[in-house]
């Protein structure tokens, strides 16, 4: 086991230094932040000046040359996540990537295997596995409080919650909007209560009828006349164990509520909303909801990096692991794929 990682940070942008700096420098002498580099070099110094650490670089080539990384933290627009991860890799590091995985199945693919070839962890961020919410809810299923999970519902939906500032409208740098962005959280949230059943249908359906004119913006003034992703994506996705879950994703919608992040499940023995959780049973003859409390008040972005660290320091696995982000991403491009076609795809 080792006693201390040396970290290195790709992209130096909104979530390199709200999230993972200064959750990696919580972490005390078993992380020493050794670099960051972004392709606005002026950006990575400033940050590398902001938070102490001693370089920063243009390019991930120089980085990992120079810098001597146990870890690297990939924080760039998702069309960079493949390149930067697999060089990472290859060089010897454990990597956490930014969700998605990828822009393409054949990315994620590529990603996965340079991490088996090399021995290396490589896990995403997806925050929402380790909200107090769901640590709890996991402990109930697997207990069996809930049976046999059969259907399920991730739903991340904004009224007016298109992104006014980075590059989240910009198809080409992102590969989607609204479902590859906030979708995805709440998609892997199900997927990892469900236990990550495998796929092998979606239908899917993706609108474009909001972002594209000029309108109240509740996260800045988004950039209209350049909005080229969808603003609402629907779909059902369906596993081999016949389960099925369907998925509502949006950066706007003429909803009431200005945002709503959530996942229900419903079981054969019990159902449960996450976000506020509650489980809803039958027990002796009546009909119960349980409502847990005193859950840890913990930020889930804190014990996302705590644990990374611990799988990294210990070799454990991560939470989420290569294999399940190739699936989720298969899941991704399957439901842009059918909205695309008009029809089912198979996976």
């Amino acid at each position: 086991m080792a006693d201390k990682i040396r970290v290195g940070i790709v992209g130096a942008g909104g979530i390199a230094q709200q999230v993972h700096i200064p959750n990696y420098k919580k972490c005390g002498e078993q992380v020493e932040i050794v670099a960051v580099c972004d392709v606005a070099v002026d950006r990575a110094e400033e940050a590398a000046r902001k938070w102490n650490i001693p370089h920063f670089f243009k390019t991930v080539d120089d980085m990992l040359e120079k810098a001597n990384l146990d870890v690297v933290s990939v924080c760039t627009p998702n069309k960079f996540h493949k390149d930067a991860t697999v060089k990472a890799l290859e060089a010897g590091c454990h990597v956490l990537c930014e969700k998605p995985p990828a822009m393409t199945v054949e990315e994620a693919q590529e990603m996965a295997d340079a991490a088996k070839k090399s021995g290396k962890h490589l896990s995403y961020g997806f925050h929402y596995r380790h909200t107090s919410e769901v640590d709890c809810l996991k402990r109930f299923i697997d207990a069996g409080e809930l049976g046999e999970i059969y259907a399920g519902t991730a739903i991340a939906v904004r009224r007016r919650g298109i992104p006014g500032w980075g590059v989240f409208t910009n198809k080409e740098l992102q590969g989607g909007g609204p479902l590859i962005d906030i979708g995805c959280h709440m998609l892997d949230t199900a997927l990892y209560l469900m236990g990550y059943p495998e796929p092998t249908m979606v239908w899917g359906a993706t609108y474009q009828k909001i972002g594209t004119r000029k309108g109240v913006g509740l996260l800045g003034d988004w950039d209209w006349e350049h909005f080229t992703v969808e603003d609402m994506a629907r779909g059902m996705i369906q596993f081999a164990n016949g389960a099925t879950l369907v998925i509502e994703s949006a950066f706007a919608a003429n909803v009431k509520d200005r945002d709503v992040m959530n996942v229900k499940l419903m079981g054969d023995l019990g159902g449960a909303n996450v976000f506020p959780l509650e489980l809803y049973q039958e027990k002796h003859g009546a009909l119960i909801d349980v409502t847990p409390t005193y859950l840890p008040e913990i930020s889930p972005y804190e014990r996302e990096i705590r644990r990374w660290v611990d799988a990294c320091l210990t070799g454990q696995p991560p939470l989420s692991t290569a294999e399940q982000g190739v699936k989720l991403q298969r899941i991704l491009n399957g439901l842009y794929e059918s909205a695309e076609r008009g029809e089912p795809v198979k996976l």
